[in-house]
């Protein structure tokens, strides 16, 4: 496993999230309400709209285009909707944010 540190859990607002480049995509980091961090692709997989600037609430988050649900656990979109977003593993080690960038290349080849 290769773990990079990406910032710190104050660095992304409550229920809100910032953005990580990779060279297999754009990795959306979220943070809720009760400070879990989740991580997964910036793209809904109705119209790929950008789930980093969406609402997060909960466990979820809404997508700014078409308001679709998605799971920031599992990545699957929630009620009527289907789709799924593939979840990145990571880690808050006493506020370090690390992603697990394997997880990145295995899926990409």
């Amino acid at each position: 496993m290769t773990w990079v540190t990406i910032g710190r859990l104050e660095d992304i607002p409550v229920r809100g999230a910032r953005c990580v480049n990779t060279p297999e995509g754009r990795i959306a980091v979220f943070r809720t309400a009760d400070n879990e961090v989740f991580a997964m692709e910036d793209s809904c997989p109705h119209k790929r709209g950008p789930l980093s600037q969406g609402i997060v609430h909960g466990k979820s988050v809404t997508c700014p285009l078409h308001n679709w649900v998605i799971s920031l656990e599992s990545g699957a979109a929630q009620g009527a909707d289907s789709g799924q977003v593939r979840t990145i593993s990571v880690r808050n080690d006493n506020g370090t944010l690390l992603l697990e960038l394997t997880e990145l290349r295995v899926a990409a080849e």
